[in-house]
C-alpha cells in the first residue's frame, strides 16, 4: 500500500533488479515525520481501530483478523504499523472494561474521524516492573487528580486521549493498587515531551507525558477502583499477538528481500543462492516466518474463541520478535556490504526489528509468563 502510489524520493535509488523500497517508509524513516496522511488513508479504508465493536461504529474484528492486517502493514513499514496499532492498544482497556457511556464517547469518536490515542503505562524507572509505577491518582471530591510522568508513549504527541494507569492505594498489593483512567489529551496540566529519536521505527511518535495535578472526572474511571492492573494486563492478551504479527511481517520482508537478492547477486560466476551457506540461511529464515506466524494465529484463534491465550500470546511475542531480529540480521549478511548501506532496504529492517524484543513486554518478561504458566500447570498435574 506504500510502494506504487507515491514518487520515489530523490537520491534514494536502487538498481532495477532490487525490489523497490517503499518510498513513503524511507521518507518517514529519514525524517521522523509522523505519517499523518497515511494514517488518515488507513482510517478511510478501514485499517484503523479494527477491534472496536460494530455498535460503536467499528468493524469488531477478532485478534486473528487483526493479525493478518498487522502483518501486511508491517511488511511495508513497522514504524507506520506501530503508530496504527497503538490505537488498538489504548482502546483495548476501554473495550474490556469500559461502561456503555465510556465506549460510546471514546470508542465512538475514533470511528467518526481519524484520531489517535495512546496507552500510558510505562514510566522512566518502571517498564516491565509495573509494581514500581510512581504516577498517582488522588480522589478529590467527585474528581481525581493525577500526577506523575510516563515515558516511551507511542502516539504520545498525537493522541486525542490516553489510557493512564495510576496508583490509587499505596498499601494494597500490586493487583489492587492501581486504577485505570481515560484522560483527554487537552486536559490542563498535561505536558507533552519532545519526540524521541529512536534507533528504528522512526515514523512512530514516541514521547514522555507528564501529568501535573490533572483533574479527571469520576466518570472517566475505567472499571472499578483498584482494578487497573488487571485491565492493563488483560489488554496484552489482545495486543501481544498483534505485535508478534508485525514482527512476522518484518521477518517475511527480510526473507523476501534476501531471497530476491540472492538470485541476482553473483560470486564466482554463480548466484549466491546456489551456495549452500546462503541457501541454508534462507531456509532457516523461511522456517522462522512460518513457525512464528502459526504461533501468532494460534494465540489469536484462542482469544477469538473465548479461551485464555496469555501463555500462547507470550510465546508468540517472544518467538516472533526474535525471528524478526534474526531474519533482519541474516538479510543484512546476505546483502553483504550493500546490506550495511542505507540505499538498500535491509538495514532499516534490522534497526526496526530490535524494538520488538522490548516493547509490550521484553522477551525476558514473556519467558517469565511462559515459565510460570508451565510450572504452575505441572504442579497442579495439568498439561498445556
Amino acid at each position: 500500500m506504500y510502494v506504487d502510489s507515491v514518487p520515489a524520493i530523490p537520491g534514494f535509488l536502487l538498481p532495477n533488479s532490487i525490489r523497490k523500497y517503499p518510498s513513503q517508509a524511507a521518507h518517514h524513516d529519514r525524517t521522523g515525520e509522523y505519517p499523518t496522511e497515511i494514517l488518515k488513508k488507513a482510517w478511510e479504508v478501514g485499517l484503523l481501530n479494527l477491534h472496536i465493536p460494530g455498535e460503536y461504529g467499528g468493524m469488531g474484528l477478532g485478534v486473528l483478523d487483526c493479525a493478518i492486517v498487522s502483518e501486511e502493514m508491517a511488511y511495508g513499514c513497522t514504524g507506520i504499523q506501530t503508530a496504527a496499532e497503538a490505537n488498538g492498544l489504548a482502546e483495548a482497556p476501554v473495550i474490556l472494561a469500559g461502561n456503555e457511556a465510556q465506549k460510546k464517547k471514546y470508542l465512538g469518536r475514533m470511528t467518526e474521524e481519524p484520531l489517535m490515542c495512546a496507552y500510558c503505562v510505562t514510566e522512566p524507572n518502571a517498564g516491565s516492573d509495573v509494581a514500581g509505577l510512581q504516577t498517582r491518582a488522588v480522589k478529590k471530591g467527585n474528581k481525581w487528580s493525577i500526577s506523575g510522568s510516563k515515558m516511551w508513549i507511542t502516539n504520545g504527541g498525537k493522541a486525542n486521549w490516553y489510557f493512564v494507569l495510576a496508583k490509587t492505594d499505596d498499601k494494597a498489593s500490586t493487583g489492587k493498587a492501581f486504577t485505570g483512567f481515560i484522560v483527554d489529551a487537552d486536559s490542563p496540566g498535561i505536558t507533552v515531551g519532545k519526540k524521541e529519536v529512536n534507533m528504528g521505527q522512526r515514523a512512530s511518535d514516541t514521547r514522555g507525558i507528564t501529568f501535573e495535578d490533572v483533574e479527571v472526572p469520576e466518570e472517566n474511571v475505567l472499571g472499578q477502583v483498584g482494578a487497573g492492573f488487571k485491565i492493563a494486563m488483560g489488554a496484552f492478551d489482545i495486543t501481544r499477538p498483534l505485535v508478534a504479527s508485525a514482527a512476522v511481517g518484518l521477518a517475511r520482508r527480510a526473507l523476501e528481500e534476501a531471497t530476491k537478492y540472492s538470485l541476482e547477486r553473483k560470486t564466482m560466476g554463480s548466484p549466491i543462492a546456489n551456495h549452500q551457506a546462503i541457501a541454508f540461511m534462507l531456509a532457516d529464515m523461511a522456517i522462522g516466518v512460518e513457525a512464528a506466524r502459526n504461533l501468532v494465529w494460534k494465540a489469536g484463534w484462542l482469544r477469538d474463541n473465548g479461551k485464555r491465550n496469555t501463555y500462547w500470546a507470550s510465546m508468540a511475542k517472544a518467538f516472533a520478535s526474535e525471528v524478526a531480529n534474526k531474519n533482519a540480521a541474516d538479510a543484512v549478511q546476505i546483502f553483504g556490504g550493500n546490506g550495511f548501506n542505507t540505499e538498500y532496504p535491509v538495514e532499516k529492517l534490522m534497526r526496526d526489528a530490535k524494538i520488538f524484543m522490548i516493547y509490550e513486554g521484553t522477551s525476558q518478561i514473556q519467558r517469565l509468563v511462559v515459565s510460570r504458566t508451565l510450572l504452575d500447570a505441572a504442579k497442579a498435574g495439568q498439561t498445556l
